[in-house]
């Protein structure tokens, strides 16, 4: 349901055209929640241990565009070793946990005045 009312949110800025000028900066700044907002749900999907988390954490990490354009090694990293484990579960949950406080901040740079902006 929430990202229903996210959605029609935005097919409303399309209508009203809130991404033409002098709105650019909020619209990009709304493109950019919305990318944030989508992280924590995937995270949580990774987060909880079980074998669903696990084979969902495998096929993304096979079918990661992030192998393709920053490679292996970066992967391998960021997954805390050559497969998912215990530290990748970690990683993301912590992550989850995370990014909320950054979404937060973000939100609260779109509700400063223009003139801070410009």
């Amino acid at each position: 349901m929430f990202f229903a009312v996210v959605y029609i949110h935005i097919f409303r800025g399309f209508y009203y055209g809130s991404y033409k000028a002098p709105r650019e900066l909020l619209w990009i700044l709304g493109v950019v929640i919305l990318l944030l907002i989508w992280r924590p749900h995937l995270w949580l999907y990774l987060a909880l241990v079980g074998q669903m988390s696990f084979w969902g954490a495998t096929g993304s990490r096979i079918c990661s565009p992030l192998s393709r354009w920053v490679g292996d090694s970066i992967v391998t990293w960021l997954l805390g070793g050559f497969g998912v484990g215990d530290a990748t579960l970690n990683r993301f949950y912590a992550l989850h946990y995370l990014l909320p406080f950054v979404i937060v901040a973000v939100v609260s740079c779109t509700s400063l005045p223009a003139s801070v902006w410009l």
